[in-house]
């Protein structure tokens, strides 16, 4: 499978090496980490090609926010990686603001504790690069639940990073 979807996890990957401050890997290195990750899962069942594609994007943002805290504790105070939670980015269009990608973990960590689903959709659309569609489809929900879920998951991890208690 990882032939047929290589160049669109190469495309999510560019997406978060073009927004990362640090620039820490490449996009080609970043796509074969996770693949390497995921490789060793002997017991992963992936159900389909949009399925494979979200579970690739999740391992590369946890890669890039394991890379991300070493250099902080490397380097004690030292540059935040910076992504934006701004649907213009999944197209790679815009400025947008821009986003701690380690807050963005904790915050989105704290999210799925409380509203799985949410924090799941964020996950595929955000990391994953999917579509409000296909995300509705790997979740087994309508678009317009992906889109209502979507906008709160937004403001509320942004409120959340910003050091406002989340409600």
């Amino acid at each position: 499978m990882i032939e047929d979807v290589y160049g669109e996890l190469h495309k999510i990957a560019g997406g978060y090496v073009r927004r990362e401050r640090a620039k820490s890997v490449q996009a080609t290195d970043l796509v074969h980490e996770a693949y390497l990750r995921l490789a060793r899962d002997r017991s992963a069942q992936w159900q389909d090609r949009t399925h494979f594609i979200a579970i690739a994007a999740i391992a590369m943002r946890r890669l890039l926010v394991e890379r991300a805290r070493a250099r902080v504790a490397a380097k004690r105070g030292g540059e935040k990686i910076q992504v934006t939670l701004d649907d213009a980015l999944l197209t790679d269009q815009g400025p947008a603001a821009l986003i701690d990608l380690i807050a963005l973990d904790r915050a989105l960590n704290a999210l799925a504790a409380i509203e799985p689903q949410q924090a799941r959709i964020v996950e595929l659309r955000y990391f994953g690069g999917l579509s409000v569609e296909e995300t509705g489809t790997a979740l087994d929900i309508s678009a317009a639940t992906v889109k209502r879920h979507w906008v709160f998951a937004r403001a509320w991890l942004l409120r959340s990073m910003d050091g406002r208690p989340a409600q």
